[in-house]
């Protein structure tokens, strides 16, 4: 069949694969880095989108009031200045466009205060700062905050590659802006684990669970030994060896943190029992090298109790059953606790078993969210699981 010189000639589709041809297919390689630039830019537009909140909030509240009474629903034109005429009414047709095409559903946002972006409001700031000043210690700061936070919003605005690193440092430089700007945490547990933003909006779809570690080396990468433990009131503990505590936290500071009021609670595998030797083949070693090393951290233990002036603040114990977790329980009894939690695998030890990181203290349903109020979650359960084999187990002269 002969084609018209004016004819198009379509391809057939591939037989196999993709239906639109290798040369638009992605392969796996690519929906992974797709899917790795939308996690980095979603988190970054959180942090980004609670900074201009709350930056929004700051100017409205400090500038309103100077200007509203003269100039009533225009302060903000008059705030922005002859400097700032451009883009202030570039803002006020956005909102008039907005108002036509029905894209304002929130009447509170109906303002041209609203429409401001984050450089905008950063001027408002920089300009009026005789009218800041009294609120905030430094300008530099805020400044130098908001200098890294705008290469951040470039990139994401236009959806572009953001790299691990350039998202680290506008997280480091958000949390700080908001503690300069007065956004205060009430969550109590976070003056040690610092409450990140994508927890604070979406964590209760993860229980209390905040962090989650493929080993014990990246834990103490990101929380080094002194953060977990350093100003503990109360520390319970539960494992075969419990490493983690023993050998990443010195004898002399656990001396002088039990001397500061800490109560210490240790629960070790007894170095003489069956379940030791079982867990020894399980890992594949020889036999007595496991319940030394558990013998060993006791007796290190037990130095460091002779030398309290209260050795009943620092109890140790040993139980006989099947070791199933490992778990260190830091202020569990208050709202400010945390814990770190490590299943025991057949055929991995401790150092590379995954870890979870918990925030104690419950979290509460949100009102209108079920009508319900209370605590759920991990920690409450890992908790319980220690009192229960605390009251089994026998203690350690």
């Amino acid at each position: 069949m002969e084609v018209p010189p004016s004819a198009v000639s379509v391809a057939r589709p591939m037989e196999t694969g993709s239906q639109i041809g290798p040369e638009l297919d992605w392969g796996s390689d690519a929906w992974r880095e797709v899917r790795t630039r939308a996690q980095r830019a979603g988190r970054a537009y959180i942090w980004l989108n609670l900074v201009e909140q709350r930056l929004r909030a700051v100017v409205g509240a400090v500038l309103r009031p100077v200007y509203e009474p003269v100039h009533g629903e225009d302060w903000v034109i008059a705030a922005a200045g002859p400097a700032g005429q451009e883009w202030v009414q570039r803002a006020v047709a956005v909102r008039e466009v907005s108002r036509r095409k029905g894209y304002l559903l929130d009447p509170a946002d109906d303002n041209v205060l609203s429409f401001l972006t984050l450089p905008q409001l950063r001027e408002l700031m920089v300009q009026h700062w005789p009218c800041f000043e009294p609120y905030f210690d430094d300008r530099r700061d805020v400044e130098l905050a908001l200098d890294e936070l705008e290469v951040t919003r470039n990139v994401v605005s236009r959806n572009r590659a953001l790299s691990q690193a350039v998202l680290a440092q506008a997280e480091r430089a958000a949390s700080r802006l908001l503690e300069i700007l007065g956004a205060d945490t009430d969550v109590p547990s976070s003056r040690r684990l610092p409450v990140d933003a994508v927890e604070d909006l979406v964590g209760d779809r993860y229980a209390d669970v905040v962090g989650v570690h493929s080993d014990r080396v990246r834990l103490l990468r990101q929380f080094p030994a002194e953060d977990l433990f350093g100003e503990a009131r109360r520390l319970d503990a539960i494992g075969i060896g419990l490493n983690l505590l023993v050998q990443n936290f010195s004898g002399r500071r656990l001396v002088r943190l039990a001397e500061a009021g800490c109560r210490v609670r240790l629960l070790f595998l007894n170095p003489a029992s069956s379940a030791v030797r079982r867990r020894e083949r399980e890992l594949g070693l020889k036999k007595g090298e496991l319940s030394r090393a558990v013998e060993m951290n006791i007796l290190h233990m037990r130095r460091v109790r002779s030398r309290l002036r209260d050795p009943d603040a620092f109890e140790i114990r040993v139980f006989d059953e099947t070791p199933r977790l490992t778990a260190y329980l830091v202020d569990g009894d208050g709202p400010d606790g945390i814990g770190i939690v490590q299943s025991y695998l057949r055929r991995t030890r401790g150092m590379e078993a995954p870890v979870l990181v918990l925030r104690g203290g419950g979290r509460v349903v949100k009102a209108g969210e079920s009508g319900e109020s209370g605590e759920y979650g991990l920690f409450a359960t890992y908790r319980e699981e220690f009192e229960s084999a605390w009251a089994d187990s026998r203690p350690v002269s």
